[in-house]
Order: C-alpha cells, then structure tokens, then sequence
C-alpha cells in the first residue's frame, strides 16, 4: 500500500503532469502539421536534393514550430518554480528558434549567421538569468572565466557550438529527437541526485515536448525537426547544461558535457577531418559518423528493407549511444577526474569506431587523428 501511494504521488506532481501536457501538445501539433501540409508545404517543405540528405520525398521541416508551442502549454500547466526557469529558455531561444525557422523557409540565411544567432540566445540567456560558466573544471581556464566578460563571451561560444551540433547530427530519423531526449532525461536524472528538483522537472519537461515530435518523425518520417527546431533543442540542452554546473557546485562540468558527447564530439571531428581536406568547415558531405553507420552497417544488415526504413533504424541505434553516456555522467557526475576521464574514453571511442569504418580495421584513435590517408568517397 506505501508502494502504491508513493507511486500515485510521483505520477500526480506537478512536474510529471506538465511533462504530460508539454507531451501531449507538441504530438498534437506535429500532426496537425502533417495533415495541413498541403497549405503550408509550399514553404515549409524540405526537398530531396543536396548532398547530405537521405529521405525520398518532399517533408515538412519545420517540427520546431510544434515543440515551442507544446513547451508553452507546458510552461502554463507547471508550478511557478519551474516557470522562472522556463521563462528565460523559451525567451532567450528566440534568436536561434527565428533564425533556425527563417532557414527552414527560405532558404537563405547562412551558417554563419544562425551560428551567430544561437550566441546571441546564449547571451540573451546570460542578461535575464545572470548565469554564465564560471568553471569547467580545467586548471587556468577556471582562473580566465573568474573575469565577467570571458566568462560571458565563452558561454556564448559553447552553446552556439552545442546549438550547431544538434543541427549536425539530424541526419536521420529519430536521430537528433532519441539523443536529445535521453539528453534531457540524463539532466534530469544528475540534477534529481544533487536536490535540484527545479531543474529535474524543467529537464523532462524539455524531454517530454521533444518526445512529443519523435512519434510523428519517427519510424515514417512525416515531419522533420528541421534548423529552428535543432537549434532550439540545442540552445535548451546547453542552457540546462550551464544551469546544471552553476547551480550545482558539486557536478562536474566534464560530467554535463559528457551527456552530449556523441554531438559535440561530432561537431569537432567534422570540422578536423574537413580541415584536413582543406574544406570549408560548413562543407556538406556524407562522412557523418550517422551516415557512415548505415552505409557500412545498416545496408548490410537489413538489405531487403527500403531505404527509409534503414534510415529509421540508424536514426534510434545512433541517438541511443546517449544512453550510455547519460548513465555514465549520472554515476560518475561527483568526481571531475573520473568525469574526465570517462568523457575521453567516450570520444575516443567515437574516433575509433569512425576510424574502423573508414579504413575497415582497427586503429588507435590517436593514429587515425594524426595520420590521415587520403579517404576514399563513400557511395551512397
């Protein structure tokens, strides 16, 4: 009997049943967003050209619309606490939700600019909260982000680059949706473990509205997060990530950045490997980790299924590695030499296992980073 009442009032608190609304509301409005898209798709519809791209048909790509929204029903259905953190978020994520979205339909806003765009919402953030990263437990960099303005300036620069590398990685599927989901909830899961409840609930709140869009992206592909709503999701997982390490003295920084490691680490190995080849660091190709994954592997497992269907299954096998490293955030989130260390045998491991499908054996991740023959292009 204390069982089941324990149980009743976690599922009646008041963050769970705003994360039911923010749910909810965002699944609704996909759907909505399907079935009307012969109204809006002359705008809103991502066609199938262009290098990077794996879907077969015209598809709405503007899912970020639904999950703002259903993240402002859940803002009016959670308790007052849990709005004052949600305010800034919703407010401060304009810049890159607007500029993300402006992409979406035009077509013609610039990497550099929408870079610009999610620093400015980090910034933004820094002027209504007046948080900024203060330490990210390396010896001398903590001594530089004591100074107001390099703490601000670098705060900018790392959630413009979390922003950009949710954008990156929504190659497939479910991929950006599963990863940042899990994301959120491994938030949520340190924040519960160090007494910030506040933070908890606003975390799967954000997990919730992102899940709402999954069912509608994934397995069929009938709706596509698309720029606003990669670059919001990535503005909100950063902005909870500098929360979580300013509010929280005990939570190692290593141990916030390792729940977004597969990203991040994405983000900078395409900019080296791109360097490499001496191309410009927007440059797109199909060398993401993702594509590489269903080229090498998935084709060859599931040969008798459409391409769709084998996007699909990259897309949740890719974004579920973030369990992984949400875990091991949560378990090791007290010790910043442990974090650290954990969060480099992750990266590595990235490298290693990029490195194998691109020379088809084993290598040292070290080797492959600093000698680098001469890749062969993937076919498609």
């Amino acid at each position: 009997m204390n069982t089941l009442h324990a149980l009743q009032g976690v599922f009646q608190s008041p963050a769970l049943q705003a994360a039911a609304w923010g749910f909810v509301s965002t699944f609704a409005l996909c759907v909505l967003m399907v079935i009307t898209k012969r109204w809006h798709g002359a705008l809103t519809m991502d066609f199938t050209d262009g290098v990077q791209k794996f879907h077969t048909a015209p598809t709405p790509r503007v899912g970020g619309i639904p999950i703002v929204l259903g993240l402002v029903v859940a803002w009016g259905k959670a308790p007052a606490d849990m709005q004052a953190m949600l305010t800034p978020i919703l407010f401060a994520g304009l810049p890159a939700f607007i500029f993300g979205v402006a992409e979406d339909i035009t077509k013609r806003v610039g990497v550099m600019q929408r870079l610009l765009a999610t620093m400015a919402s980090g910034l933004l953030a820094w002027w209504i909260t007046d948080y900024s990263l203060s330490r990210v437990d390396i010896w001398g960099v903590d001594w530089l982000l004591t100074f107001t303005l390099a703490s601000v300036i670098f705060t900018a620069f790392a959630v413009g680059g979390v922003a950009n590398s949710i954008n990156i990685i929504d190659g497939f599927n479910g991929l950006a949706s599963t990863m940042s989901t899990l994301a959120f909830v491994g938030y949520a899961m340190i924040a519960w473990q160090v007494g910030d409840n506040t933070l908890a609930g606003v975390s799967l709140v954000l997990a919730a509205c992102v899940w709402g869009f999954f069912w509608v992206n994934w397995p069929f592909g009938k709706l596509f997060l698309g720029d606003g709503g990669s670059y919001f999701i990535g503005f909100a997982l950063a902005w909870v990530a500098v929360l979580l390490i300013e509010r929280n003295p005990s939570v190692s920084a290593f141990a916030a950045l390792m729940v977004c490691v597969h990203p991040v680490t994405e983000v900078l190995f395409s900019i080296y490997r791109r360097r490499i080849k001496q191309l410009h660091p927007g440059h797109p190709d199909r060398l993401h980790f993702h594509s590489l994954v269903k080229q090498r592997y998935v084709r060859r497992w599931f040969p008798s299924l459409p391409s769709a269907v084998r996007n699909s299954i990259t897309g949740v096998l890719i974004g579920g590695m973030t369990l992984t490293a949400a875990v091991a955030a949560a378990l090791v989130h007290s010790s910043p030499w442990l974090s650290a260390a954990v969060f480099a045998a992750l990266a590595l491991g990235y490298v290693a296992v990029y490195a194998r499908m691109v020379r088809h054996h084993w290598c040292s991740p070290l080797q492959f980073l600093l000698v680098k023959p001469a890749a062969k292009p993937v076919r498609a």
